[in-house]
This record gives structure tokens, sequence and C-alpha cells, in this order.
């Protein structure tokens, strides 16, 4: 099986901005590969003049909220790092391992990068908040700080264009579709930081997966 692999452009954020900028992009993501039966939902971003769609699946937006909180707990575990979130779409098949077990093998067919550069402040920070209402840290926003939240929400466009001409781009790859569910092929989000060892070698070894599928009992 054929798997993509799509390299999102590294943004660079502050403390505050991770929660917005990882909800649009996993969001948006995960709209276009949803393909099952959707209930679409506009969603404006509070910081920025953009505008995202949801799936409309409840358990989707609970999954990612709950990734995007163990990202920025990583982060703060791990100040001065670049961070990186997966999100992997594959397809699960049975397989008779013998004559009274089976085992599952996943083929993934996509993996999407989404690479973080946190701008590291003291603790006591007022952007240090990540509740889920995003707040603003309030401070009179200086000439770099305004200009700086116009280049990352230009940035932010770019990733957006680049999610939607990589979906309608690469088609052939995608299996057929079994259900009429909201999300109907299984995914993962996973998080690594460039203290890690797989980080920037985790392409690699999940296209070697999918080659060679992992064996899951």
């Amino acid at each position: 099986m054929n798997c993509e692999v799509c390299q999102l452009k590294e943004l660079d954020v502050e403390h505050f901005e991770i929660r917005e900028v990882l909800r649009c992009i996993l969001h948006t993501i995960m709209f276009h590969r949803a393909l099952g039966l959707l209930r679409p939902k506009d969603v404006d971003l509070e910081l920025f003049d953009i505008t995202y769609t949801q799936c409309g699946d409840v358990e989707v937006e609970k999954k990612i909220e709950e990734k995007i909180t163990l990202f920025i707990d990583r982060v703060e575990k791990h100040p001065n790092r670049k961070n990186q979130i997966c999100l992997s779409f594959c397809e699960v098949k049975n397989k008779q391992a013998s004559w009274f077990t089976t085992k599952v093998e996943r083929f993934y067919w996509e993996h999407w990068y989404i690479n973080l550069n946190v701008a590291h402040h003291p603790k006591g920070h007022p952007g240090k908040s990540h509740l889920s209402k995003v707040v603003d840290p309030g401070e009179s926003a200086s000439e770099e700080r305004s200009a700086r939240r116009t280049v990352l929400e230009s940035s932010l466009r770019e990733a957006m264009f680049q999610i939607i001409k990589f979906v309608n781009e690469k088609k052939d790859h995608i299996p057929a579709i079994s259900n009429l569910e909201c999300v109907t092929f299984p995914y993962e989000i996973t998080i690594s930081s460039s203290s890690d060892s797989t980080f920037g070698m985790d392409v690699i070894r999940r296209m070697l997966q999918t080659g060679h599928p992992t064996m899951l009992s």
C-alpha cells in the first residue's frame, strides 16, 4: 500500500497560541480526510482572522483536545525544543495468526507532520495559560509582537492552503471506503520533540511499518 507523507511548514508560535493553531490545523486535516457523513461546523479563531471547519464529530473533538493538552504539557516540561505532532491514517485488517487467534494489521496510508517552534518565556508569563478558552496576555502590544502575529497568521493560512492542495492532489492512495461513519478510517495522533530519538526519523520508521505492517495483539 502506498503511503503519502505531508510535512507542513514549521510555525513559530508563542505558548498562548498553541491551542488555537493546532485546533485549526488538526481539524482542517480531519475535515478533509473524514470521508464519511459529516456535520460541518465553521469555527472562528479568536487570535487570528481565520475560519476553519470541523467535521462535527464529538469524539474527534475530544481526542484532538486531549492531544493538544498533552502537547502543551510536553512544551512546558521541555522548553526551547522544537515539537511535532503527527496525524496518521491507516487501514486495519484482521489476519489469522493461528487456528484460535487473530492479529490486527495496521496499514498506514497517510502521515501529516505538524512542527511548532514555541517561544519560551519565564514562568509567570501571562501567555502560559492553556485553558480551553484562549486568553491573550492582554499586554500593550508592541510593534514587534504585532508584526510577528501578522506573520504567524499568514503562515497559518499557508499551512491551510498546503493541506487543501495536498488532499486535492493526493487521492489514489486512499483505500476503498467500507462504511459511512463520519471518520471512515482509524487515525492516530502522536507527539514528539527534538529531544526524542524518533524526532525527524519518524517518517522513515512509519513508512517502513507501512511496507511491513505492525502486528498488534
